[in-house]
Order: C-alpha cells, then sequence, then structure tokens
C-alpha cells in the first residue's frame, strides 16, 4: 500500500515544541525590550525561556535569524495595539490617538518603565545589529505611520484638524517624537514625557486650540 502523501508547507511543531517557541519569543520580547539586541547573550534568553539551546537551535539558525523573527512578532503585537485604539469608533480621531498614548504609558508603567520600544531600543543599536534589520525595522515604523496617518485623515474629514495638513508628514512627525519621549520616559522611569509629548502634538495640531 503506497504511503500516504506529505502534507505541503511547513511542518506543523509538537504541542512541546510549540510551547518552548512561544517561551523563547516570549524572552526575547522582554529582555530586547528591557536591555537590548548587543548586552543580551543566548545564554540569557535560554536561561530566561527556561529551554536548553538544542531547543534554541532547533527552532533559529542564529541570533540574527532569532531577533528578525522577534522583530516580526513584536510588530504583530504593537499593530494590534495600535489598531485597537485607532479603531475605536465610540472616540473621535484625535481622541483615539491620545487612547493609544495613555494605554501605551500603561504598558510601560506596567514595567516600572524598565521596557521601552524594541523597534528604537534596536533602531539605536543599528550600528552592532545585522544590515538587514535596517530595512526591517523602517519597514515596521512605516507601517505604524501609515496607521496613524488614517486616523488623521479621519481627523481631517470631521474638521479636527485643518485641511491643509499633511497626515502622512504629521504621522511621521508622530512617531519620531513618540520613539523620543518612549526613550526619555525609560531613562526617567516617569511617565512624563509620555504625556507632554502627547497632548503637545494633539494641541499644535488641532482646529480647536485657543490662539495666542
Amino acid at each position: 500500500m503506497p504511503a500516504a502523501p506529505r502534507p505541503r508547507g511547513r511542518p506543523r511543531l509538537a504541542p512541546d515544541a510549540q510551547a518552548s517557541r512561544r517561551a523563547l519569543l516570549r524572552a526575547g520580547l522582554a529582555q530586547l525590550t528591557e536591555r537590548g539586541y548587543v548586552a543580551v547573550r543566548l545564554e540569557d534568553i535560554v536561561s530566561a525561556a527556561g529551554v536548553t539551546k538544542g531547543a534554541f537551535y532547533h527552532h533559529f539558525r542564529s541570533k540574527a535569524d532569532y531577533g528578525a523573527v522577534v522583530i516580526a512578532e513584536y510588530d504583530a503585537f504593537f499593530r494590534a495595539r495600535i489598531a485597537q485604539s485607532l479603531g475605536r469608533a465610540d472616540l473621535s480621531p484625535l481622541a483615539r490617538i491620545r487612547d493609544f498614548a495613555r494605554n501605551a504609558e500603561a504598558g510601560m508603567a506596567r514595567f516600572s518603565f524598565s521596557r521601552g520600544c524594541l523597534i528604537g531600543n534596536l533602531g539605536q543599536e543599528m550600528a552592532s545589529l545585522p544590515e538587514d534589520y535596517r530595512d526591517m525595522l523602517i519597514a515596521v515604523l512605516e507601517g505604524w505611520q501609515r496607521m496613524t496617518a488614517d486616523c488623521l485623515r479621519d481627523a481631517q474629514s470631521v474638521g479636527e484638524i485643518d485641511a491643509t495638513h499633511d497626515p502622512d508628514s504629521l504621522a511621521a512627525f508622530f512617531w519620531t517624537g513618540w520613539e523620543g519621549a518612549v526613550l526619555r520616559a525609560k531613562l526617567e522611569r516617569n511617565p512624563a514625557p509620555l504625556r507632554q509629548f502627547a497632548d503637545s502634538f494633539l494641541r499644535l495640531i488641532s482646529s480647536e486650540r485657543s490662539p495666542s
């Protein structure tokens, strides 16, 4: 009797293998957002994940390969966080951006501001990272910018911001400033930089701001 044909595509991981891969990715998100890529050793990752080096190399060819997967996982996680706030139909568009900022602040506070943004952290280390990370990090930031620009276009459509503003440029400005605010909040272990930037950004672009 002929053997049954093998299913196409990537082999499905056994439950134990799935669990070890998830543990490694969780450990990477925690370690890299807190300490950065260069400072974290493979030994730190497997120890935090509670797995062996053999398990690590079962899933990833190298630390560089692992880091690329962690970037993709973080992007998916953070896109969902952005969409959760910017997709709220019960809030006006600018209130959605404020909601994102407050939720992000709460996320940093949960870890006593010891963890920053993985993408911002890696961007600061780029001189010591695999060169192909550069395009990956830029693509992640541009994706977040597009989501924000769509929200700002909604704000224009309801008159919250002036029609002369360029939503794409404003979104790029927001993420450049926001990443700096996250860096300073982590440095100071304080939410004030996040609040100052978000409040100032929204006040500056709002059509209802008070005249000087």
